[in-house]
């Protein structure tokens, strides 16, 4: 609030108020005031121009009590702000500063009026886009929504979820390791607002297009109960199981069977060659050393090399028909014991019968079965070779058939005692049903001192 002027205050004339001294003074002190609205510049001063010079001003009238008016009915003279420029002190001091001509600049061209508007020219209409198919839709700005339209939108919040989860993790590096994806799954997750949690996935569900395709004809998602009877229909039947389970059984089968053949048909007859030209080399080395003598042989023990040259046979030949220690080893084999025992070829009466594999591990009697009557078996031993020219053959016959292998054999078409070859051997090829027989006489007994026989130098 306003304070009262100070004769208000005490009540006594404004001339005789004691705190003002003299008459005229608050006057004179007002007339040493500055104008607000016309400070000088500082240094100068000049009497305010709201006293006139050489007048005494007088106090404004104040209103009475029961006259009051909000303005000041007193005529306004604006001689006393009206002040000439050029008999101020900015007037005169201020001196215009003389300006340089400016470049003469050339007009710029007027643009060319745009060309009238073609109906032709198809003009592209802005097309308004609803709100709601470009800004998501907010539930605290929704009012009303139906169960169907809320579970809509947290199925599509969730696929997004996902798809972003899964477009990061195909873009993430190879080398990154397992904590690297987790704290990417965990990003997702907060993303898509859920938890930091792992996200659950529907039954049945195993991705992005599994959950599109788990879904009714009418596009709404599928049940709980019915993802799991969906889940269930894609499992394969039990019949289907034990199929798939017979079928890699039979390929597991086939392999191992396709394995053995080719360690039989092949494998064994690599083995059998290098065992087989070892014990000839063997046999050669302690003939010419003098270590070996005629007489009889320990069983698996090699004393003669046979030769036959039509079918470019050389193989040793051994005591005994053990299928292990000889037969298996690519060697021949002598029948040598029990009701089986045969001559040796340096016998004067006899027949010299041999058994020898047809197939596998060495196959020397493969193709016996091409011999031709005159054709010559050469057995060589340590004093001399003996040389048998073929007479028969027995193309099929029993394995418990030992009459074959007798002094004169039964079948061979020889009547009376001689010096004979037996040569057997299982067939028809690949099996050991039956035994082919070959049968020779001898036409040469040529002692190593006079070398080599005849069919042994073509």
């Amino acid at each position: 609030m306003t304070a009262t002027r100070p004769e208000r205050e005490s009540g006594a004339p404004y001339e005789q108020d004691p705190a003002y001294g003299d008459a005229g003074a608050f006057e004179a002190a007002v007339d040493r005031m500055d104008d607000p609205l016309n400070d000088p510049l500082p240094g100068r001063q000049h009497p305010s121009p709201w006293f006139r010079s050489g007048e005494t001003p007088q106090p404004p009238e104040q209103p009475s009590a029961t006259e009051s008016s909000p303005y000041d009915s007193s005529p306004y003279d604006s001689s006393a702000y009206e002040m000439s420029y050029e008999s101020s002190s900015y007037g005169s001091s201020y001196t215009e500063p003389e300006r340089e001509p400016e470049p003469y600049a050339e007009p710029e061209p007027e643009p060319e009026p745009s060309p009238a508007y073609d109906v032709s020219v198809p003009v592209a209409v802005p097309v308004s886009v609803p709100v709601s198919d470009t800004l998501p839709v907010d539930d605290e700005t929704v009012g009303l929504r139906t169960s169907d339209t809320r579970k809509a939108a947290e199925t599509g919040k969730a696929a997004e979820t996902g798809t972003a989860a899964e477009t990061e993790a195909e873009e993430r590096p190879v080398g990154e390791g397992r904590a690297a994806r987790r704290r990417a799954a965990q990003q997702a997750a907060r993303r898509g607002g859920g938890g930091g949690g792992r996200r659950r996935r529907t039954p049945g569900a195993a991705g992005p297009a599994a959950a599109t395709s788990a879904a009714k004809p009418d596009g709404k998602p599928l049940s709980r109960v019915e993802a799991r009877r969906a889940e269930r229909a894609r499992r394969p039947s039990p019949a289907v199981v034990a199929s798939r389970a017979v079928g890699e059984l039979f390929i597991s089968v086939g392999v191992l069977m396709l394995l053995f053949v080719t360690y039989q048909l092949w494998w064994t007859n690599v083995r059998a060659g290098q065992e087989a030209g070892s014990e000839a080399s063997r046999i050669q080395e302690n003939w010419a050393n003098g270590k070996r003598k005629p007489g009889a042989f320990e069983p698996g023990q090699g004393f003669a090399i046979m030769h036959i040259p039509r079918l470019d046979v050389v193989v040793p030949v051994a005591e005994g028909i053990d299928k292990e220690r000889v037969l298996d080893r690519g060697m021949v084999g002598h029948y040598a014991e029990g009701a089986l025992k045969t001559a040796m070829p340096d016998a004067k009466k006899g027949n010299f019968a041999v058994a020898g594999h047809r197939n596998t591990h060495g196959e020397p009697f493969r193709y016996v079965n091409q011999l031709e009557k005159g054709d010559q078996i050469v057995v060589e031993t340590q004093d001399k070779y003996y040389v048998y020219a073929m007479q028969s053959i027995l193309p099929q016959t029993s394995p418990s058939n030992t009459g074959v292998i007798a002094p004169i054999p039964k079948g061979s078409g020889f009547s009376e005692p001689g010096r004979y070859i037996t040569l057997t051997t299982c067939t028809p090829e690949f099996t050991s049903t039956y035994r082919m027989i070959v049968w020779g006489k001898m036409v040469e007994e040529r002692p190593r001192s006079k070398g080599k026989p005849d069919a042994l130098v073509r």
